[in-house]
């Protein structure tokens, strides 16, 4: 009987452990409305590869996540003029997901703005 009450408290402990060290959720998706004019919007496949605008020009690369850190890597993008549009995701290089959100920071690391999936 006293072993079975030394095992009880073990496994909640195990439990806990293993709960803390879940995977995050993957960024994989879509985010943002590639509907509406002018506003950015990105798709991140499964496979690794990336497609969207950045609310003027089109985007392709690819992405990787490690955690809840997303790295965008080999982003090419249009070169188009649009007049009043703000292009701040073609300047964004990695991004941290926070839920339903990515949040997108640039080669120095300032925040340029954000998504939300869809």
């Amino acid at each position: 009987m006293k072993k079975s009450l030394l095992i009880v408290p073990a496994l909640l402990a195990l439990c806990i452990t293993l709960s803390g060290c879940a995977a995050a959720p993957s960024a994989a998706g879509q985010w943002g409305s590639p509907l509406k004019p002018n506003q950015p919007s990105l798709v991140l496949e499964e496979s690794g590869v990336l497609t969207g605008t950045d609310g003027c020009n089109r985007m392709m690369g690819s992405w990787s996540q490690d955690g809840s850190d997303v790295t965008l890597k080999d982003v090419a993008t249009t070169m188009m003029f649009c007049d009043g549009v703000d292009t701040w995701l073609s300047t964004a290089t990695r991004a941290e997901l926070e839920g339903d959100t990515l949040v997108f920071f640039n080669v120095n690391d300032a925040e340029v703005g954000e998504l939300t999936k869809n």
